[in-house]
């Protein structure tokens, strides 16, 4: 598959996408893909939750309810942060993570309901699935012949 993709960029050839059973380490830069930015998302999803619990914590213990407990002032950072640290941490880590999975899945469009576009199922068991795009005869009987000198097993053409 790898071989396949990187003489198909080679050739000058844009990969529109490519299917495999398992993730293939290294084809998104093969492909020509752009680094994505959805990281950006998960650190602003993480200081989300971060902020979310920061402001629960002060309010339950320092606005709504202030206890002081073993002469401590209530909102003293020093004093308190230790025993906040797993509620700011796990907030922040819940936050992050259940952004990330909805992110992906919009992102994806995997909606209920919504089945996903995969127009081979065999690319699940055991086969890959690359598709690109030829403009000419020219093009077309370069990719086909790449795609048999790297071991393809079914090579088609279609209009559309």
């Amino acid at each position: 598959m790898r071989a396949g993709a990187i003489k198909v960029r080679a050739l000058g050839y844009g990969i529109k996408e490519i299917f495999s059973p398992f993730p293939v380490h290294g084809i998104d830069k093969i492909m020509g893909l752009n680094r994505t930015r959805i990281s950006i998302c998960c650190f602003i999803y993480g200081v989300t939750g971060f902020s979310l619990a920061f402001w629960m914590i002060w309010y339950m213990l320092v606005h709504d309810w202030p206890v002081d407990i073993g002469g401590k002032p209530n909102f003293t950072w020093y004093h308190n942060i230790p025993s906040w640290v797993p509620i700011l941490f796990e907030s922040t880590v819940f936050c992050a993570a259940h952004g990330m999975a909805i992110t992906f899945l919009m992102r994806s469009w995997l909606f209920p309901g919504v089945s996903p576009k995969n127009p081979d199922p065999r690319t699940t068991d055991d086969h890959f699935l690359m598709i690109t795009t030829a403009y000419s005869e020219d093009e077309l009987n370069d990719l086909m012949n790449v795609a048999n000198a790297t071991g393809a097993v079914e090579v088609k053409k279609v209009n559309g």
